[in-house]
């Protein structure tokens, strides 16, 4: 007899305890399904609810959508969307994660609401008064609206991992458009990655405290340290804050204890020790994975207090779960609801990334978390390629920073990312505002994106400027595509409104007293020409009229200094052939020139003769970010070179103080998806290409405890594999182009006098 063997699944999806029920009176009704396991994962590591109005909207859901989450319980959960009405039929569907990844998705399942006696009423946006055509907008002094707190970018995921490697004067440059202010996106708030040694998105970035013993005296290390000081050099009033995605191994399986605790105390050690600089916030989480409310209250809050590290604050969950269920918690407990100071939460906009990603629902702010009178940020969002002007791009995206003030109350926004310095291929390699992944050449690319963020920076300062609320809204009820929002200066007369079109429009604006009606400088945005300055207005007895262009972004302000920065790029160059490396150009501890980690953390290190070589230094696999939704980097590696190498011969140096060593070739990016040759202590090697071994051997009487060196060979089809110039195998097999890999396994094993070349 034959059995068969149980496969993931979710089923069983229940609505208030029945299947598919109809006359549903409670306008918040409660879900829950049954997760079946399989013999890789026996439980539930995470869910995700879907409800829209349609079946072919769940993609997209229009109703309400949990994201994803890490819970291992079935239900029952809440609902917390769109308001409910009588008679109407809702489809959802539940996702699945299984405790050591799988995905399994549910059919859908239905409910039909009855005769609800006291419905909810939705959120209307405010739209301006129209008389014939022309917009009508007054300007109040005393107008009540919450205070601006800045637009920032995320430097997450190694997102930011070959700008470090550029040389001034580019890197200056670049760092000048990403934070100057008033000469480019003049972003107001930076959130860094707290490194754990894992994948994270992009990459991997490295750790403060590797180890349990390094935590009582932890290390500077990576690039997040340098861009928060290169930040805050060029604008003192910089918001700096931090979050961790990954952990290292020693703080596993639980991440929120006392010593993770003084491990996200350990950060800001280093940041004042090394660097001079005060954070002022922590997102004590793990990066959409939410948090744990007895863990901030008794442990982070105190130590924070205790280290003296009083004024900083607590920003929380940072999750991407939906509709803002922290108030929820927050209303029944007054501790938690003290010890975070601001909620953030992530993708507020939703993931629909085309045009019509503005009128997407996403994950709204609640009345609850309006009426709390917390500030409310969209903590990361958008994620895009800011090349683009259309689609979800540039125009996309400051229209998205007035909606999340007109429908959210949303203060502040932080963009992911707000440079790609990522190598071509590795995942996410077209995000960010801006373009910086050519150090050899100094070569980089200012995209739309970063003049659409100027439309807003550089017309309102974080903290000093707040919203005329009356002055906030739409030209037409059905779409976010055309709004304005209009901010005032704090402590003088000066008011700015920046203003996004869908269709051309007219605008007719009342400036009463109290408010400066002197010169109005005007700035363009259109997908030809970003950031052009117009011609003045001169308001008439606290009037003025202006006509707006279709799909273009305008700043309208009685502020001066606005400024379209520019310098002169060089010409971009491949990355140089043959290379070299040597590793002796940079102190131990840092990190190496042009690599790439994509899992574990590589640094320069000295060997005994008092030279340099290159050290990973992981000594265990960590608590790996997404563990339950991603697929897994595996082991630590690192990328090095040009996507479009193809035949050469690479070699490279190894110590192996344990396991194993790889070299790779034609690795195509994150997934060590490539020939690799691995070498272990004993002498063992294996030829492989991504999973699968193509040969393999044993080199007899091996010397593990001496240096040795690996060579691979690429021509077409033909792969040559070498160690110490000692021929071990030839193997015909695919053709490709790719990066250099260098890999090992979680030990501190050795990497120097890297080669590639042409043989």
């Amino acid at each position: 007899m034959k059995i068969s063997a149980q496969t993931l699944n979710v089923k069983d999806l229940k609505c208030e305890g029945q299947t598919n029920p109809v006359g549903i009176t409670k306008t918040h009704p409660s879900f829950s399904w049954t997760f079946v396991g399989d013999s890789v994962s026996t439980e539930q590591g995470g869910f995700r609810i879907m409800m829209a109005t349609s079946i072919e909207k769940l993609q997209y859901p229009d109703l309400w959508d949990t994201g994803p989450t890490s819970k291992s319980e079935t239900g029952p959960y809440e609902y917390l969307g769109e308001p409910l009405k009588s008679g109407q039929k809702v489809y959802w569907r539940v996702t699945v994660w299984g405790n050591n990844r799988g995905v399994k998705h549910s059919e859908p399942a239905w409910f039909v609401m009855g005769d609800i006696k006291n419905p909810e009423k939705s959120f209307v946006p405010p739209v301006f008064e129209q008389k014939k055509g022309v917009v009508k907008i007054t300007l109040n002094p005393k107008d009540n609206g919450r205070v601006f707190e800045g637009i920032g970018g995320v430097s997450a995921g190694a997102s930011t991992d070959l700008l470090y490697d550029y040389k001034d004067p580019y890197r200056s440059q670049i760092l000048d458009l990403l934070f100057k202010p008033k000469f480019g996106a003049g972003f107001q708030h930076l959130k860094v990655e707290m490194g754990g040694g894992e994948n994270s998105t992009c990459g991997s970035e490295p750790s403060h405290a590797i180890t349990r013993e390094e935590l009582k005296s932890p290390v500077s290390r990576g690039y997040e340290f340098w861009f928060m000081k290169e930040a805050k050099n060029r604008n003192h009033d910089m918001i700096l804050e931090y979050l961790p995605w990954s952990f290292p191994g020693y703080l596993k399986p639980n991440i929120f204890t006392k010593e993770s605790a003084e491990y996200f105390v350990a950060f800001l050690d280093v940041a004042k020790r090394d660097w001079d600089l005060d954070i002022d916030w922590v997102a004590a989480a793990e990066n959409e994975n939410y948090t744990d409310r007895d863990w901030l209250v008794n442990d982070v809050r105190p130590l924070l207090n205790a280290r003296g590290y009083k004024d900083v604050k607590i920003q929380g969950p940072d999750d991407n779960s939906g509709d803002w269920q922290i108030f929820e918690e927050f209303e029944k407990d007054p501790e938690f609801n003290k010890v975070i100071e601001a909620a953030g939460y992530h993708y507020v906009t939703g993931r629909e990334f085309n045009e019509n990603m503005v009128d997407g629902r996403g994950r709204p702010t609640t009345d609850k978390a309006k009426a709390s009178g917390k500030p409310l940020w969209a903590s990361e969002d958008w994620s895009w390629t800011g090349k683009d002007w259309g689609g979800a791009g540039a125009l996309n995206l400051a229209r998205l920073y007035n909606k999340f003030y007109i429908r959210d109350k949303i203060t502040k926004t932080l963009i992911w990312a707000p440079i790609g310095s990522i190598y071509e291929s590795v995942t996410w390699d077209k995000a960010g505002a801006m373009k910086a992944n050519s150090p050899w050449s100094g070569y980089y690319e200012v995209w739309p994106t970063i003049w659409a963020t100027a439309h807003t920076t550089q017309f309102a300062e974080s903290n000093k400027w707040q919203y005329l609320d009356k002055a906030c809204g739409l030209f037409d009820a059905t779409t976010y595509k055309g709004s304005c929002v209009s901010l005032k200066e704090k402590n003088s007369d000066n008011w700015s409104m920046i203003v996004c079109t869908e269709k051309a429009e007219t605008l007719e604006v009342k400036i009463e007293k109290g408010l400066s009606d002197k010169t109005v400088t005007v700035w363009k945005s259109d997908e030809n020409n970003q950031f052009i300055q117009q011609k003045s207005i001169s308001p008439k007895n606290g009037k003025f009229v202006i006509n707006l262009d279709a799909k273009c972004i305008y700043s309208l302000t009685t502020t001066t200094g606005q400024q379209k920065g520019h310098y002169t790029i060089p010409n971009e160059t491949a990355f140089p052939f043959p290379y070299s490396e040597d590793y002796e150009d940079r102190k131990a501890g840092d990190l190496p020139k042009y690599h790439s980690d994509q899992t574990g953390s590589f640094e320069i290190a000295k060997k005994e003769d008092g030279t340099n070589c290159l050290k990973q230094i992981n000594p265990e696999q960590g608590y790996d970010w997404m563990r339950v939704y991603r697929q897994s980097n595996i082991k630590p590696n690192t990328l090095v070179g040009d996507i479009n190498w193809k035949d050469f011969t690479c070699s490279v140096d190894v110590f192996i103080d344990g396991g194993d060593v790889e070299l790779g070739g034609r690795v195509q990016g994150s997934y060590l998806k490539g020939h690799r040759l691995m070498l272990e202590k004993n002498g063992n090697w294996k030829l492989v290409f991504d999973k699968t071994t193509l040969a393999s051997g044993s080199i007899q009487n091996f010397d593990g405890n001496i240096w040795h060196n690996i060579k691979l060979s690429f021509k077409e089809r033909e792969i040559k594999a070498f160690v110490d110039n000692q021929f071990l195998s030839e193997v015909n097999h695919k053709n490709g182009n790719g990066y250099v890999m260098l890999g090992s396994s979680y030990n501190i094993n050795l990497f120097d006098n890297l080669k590639v070349y042409k043989e």
